[in-house]
């Protein structure tokens, strides 16, 4: 069984309904990167009270989507090159871990699902053109799947309550295209065998290299928009 996702826990209290919200706006840009939050005015607009929303901001800074400085005020983040890079690094050596604990302890029926789960997401026309390779957030994501597979509970927190809607934020705001779309494809294939053959070892250094192939792509683009520039 899995253990609790941080990212899609029920919502019960208005609190966490508009912290879902302004996390759903935050992340598909329409608040965008790097604008100041007005309290009052979100108030107005989720009609909720200054102190329900005051709790949604908490929860939203410990995702790392906003920040907020005394005397300053909250701030949406912003997408910078750096940040992602940094990101990127730390999901390496995180789910480079999740991954090696996934192929000891994913059960068979979770396997499955995630073969089933891979075998969709090879069905769809933007990767068999190669120009994309995008996955619906949750159940729908090899890298979520991954996380909490590990059944780590330490992990699941920190990737799943931290980090994940970061993650999606840059992905998003950065676009989806990408010229290593069926290569990473075929990287979560690979991946996905050697937990299959519990072979965490393996496990974790295809799933350290899947994302630092990734990270070395966006570094590349960098460099040659540098060139043009």
């Amino acid at each position: 069984m899995y253990l609790t996702n941080p990212t899609q826990q029920t919502a019960v209290t208005t609190a966490d309904r508009v912290f879902e919200q302004i996390q759903h706006a935050i992340v598909e840009g329409d608040i965008p990167s790097g604008s100041k939050i007005s309290e009052p005015e979100l108030a107005k607009r989720y009609q909720i009270s200054r102190s329900t929303l005051r709790e949604a901001l908490n929860r939203l800074e410990k995702c790392h989507l906003i920040e907020r400085k005394a005397n300053v005020g909250s701030r949406v983040v912003d997408c910078t090159i750096e940040g992602l890079l940094e990101l990127y690094i730390t999901r390496e050596a995180l789910e480079g871990m999740a991954c090696r604990q996934a192929a000891l302890n994913m059960s068979d029926m979770e396997i499955a699902d995630m073969q089933a789960m891979l075998k969709a997401h090879g069905q769809t026309q933007e990767l068999k053109d190669g120009v994309a390779y995008y996955q619906e957030q949750g159940d729908l994501d090899f890298h979520y799947k991954v996380i909490l597979c590990s059944h780590n509970k330490q992990l699941i927190d920190l990737i799943c309550g931290q980090l994940y809607h970061l993650v999606r934020m840059y992905r998003c705001q950065f676009g989806m295209n990408s010229p290593r779309a069926s290569r990473a494809f075929n990287e979560h294939s690979q991946i996905l065998q050697a937990i299959t053959d519990r072979d965490g070892e393996l496990a974790e250094m295809l799933m350290r290299r899947h994302i630092a192939a990734s990270r070395k792509n966006i570094e590349k683009k960098i460099a040659e928009q540098n060139l043009l520039d």
